[in-house]
């Protein structure tokens, strides 16, 4: 069967729907967390897309991003609340939230950037158990960010040359 007029194919997001289940993980359970299972998985940046690693933290491109250069930023610890990071984490999450900010400007000349945190379930987080901050660079009178049309986004680049992008552009320290 095709699709007819005013249907959309995203099956890209296939993936995603079948991980996804009514039955999450305990937000304490690093073992079913994707963020903990790509950190031990010994796997290399390119191929888990992981676009920094500093001290206690680690920035990574969203595997179902908004947006071209969707990035998030975590500490390697499971950890799900913003006020039970140490202070070395809390300083390197910032630390690299800042340099990813930098690295969207230098890469993609956005009109803006969204930054932020959906910190537990109700608040919108898919992975309540793991802290992340979102960095998305953003264009005036783009629509990708809000899906605007039957859950469809549409990106004009590949997450492979997203990673390339943003390591070329990263500041260095």
């Amino acid at each position: 069967m095709s699709a007819g007029p005013g249907q959309l194919w995203a099956g890209w997001r296939s993936g995603y729907i079948r991980s996804s289940s009514s039955s999450a993980p305990a937000p304490d359970d690093a073992d079913a967390c994707v963020f903990c299972r790509i950190l031990a998985s010994g796997e290399p940046d390119e191929s888990t897309y992981i676009v920094s690693r500093r001290g206690p933290c680690f920035a990574i491109l969203n595997a179902y991003p908004y947006t071209n250069g969707h990035l998030m930023v975590m500490p390697a610890r499971h950890v799900a609340d913003l006020e039970d990071l140490t202070d070395a984490e809390s300083a390197s999450l910032w630390s690299l939230v800042t340099d990813a900010v930098r690295s969207l400007k230098a890469a993609y000349a956005p009109d803006g950037i969204n930054v932020g945190a959906n910190l537990g379930r109700a608040a919108g987080a898919g992975i309540p158990g793991h802290l992340h901050m979102q960095c998305l660079p953003r264009w005036v009178g783009d629509t990708s960010f809000m899906t605007s049309l039957a859950d469809v986004r549409v990106l004009n680049e590949d997450l492979p040359e997203t990673w390339v992008r943003l390591r070329e552009a990263w500041p260095q320290s």
